[in-house]
């Protein structure tokens, strides 16, 4: 089990990219837009580098939804590989069985 600080941390973050989204998104249309003028671009950079920085999607880390483990986590099933384990062999996942030959 992580810690709950951790997680919360995360959660956090995914709350602040959710809320700064729009706005990150209108400044770096500007920025990159080559036919807008020079001063234009550069005062869009600066604002864009005010924003928090853990309002950048790139800074969340993906968790398992059941432990919080950041390692070894399937993004499709949203768990990490022992819960994933764990479920499938108390049969909690649909489709998915314990292979044995």
């Amino acid at each position: 089990m992580a810690k709950k600080s951790m997680v919360n941390r995360e959660v956090k973050r995914a709350k602040l990219v959710k809320q700064y989204a729009g706005r990150r998104a209108d400044l770096k249309t500007v920025i990159e837009d080559q036919s807008k003028p020079m001063e234009e671009r550069f005062n869009a950079t600066l604002k864009l580098a005010k924003l928090p920085r853990n309002s950048s999607a790139v800074r969340i880390h993906n968790r398992c939804q059941l432990t919080g483990r950041p390692h070894a986590y399937y993004r499709k099933l949203k768990l990490s590989r022992i819960m994933l384990r764990e479920l499938a062999s108390f049969g909690q996942i649909p489709g998915m069985v314990k292979s044995s030959w």
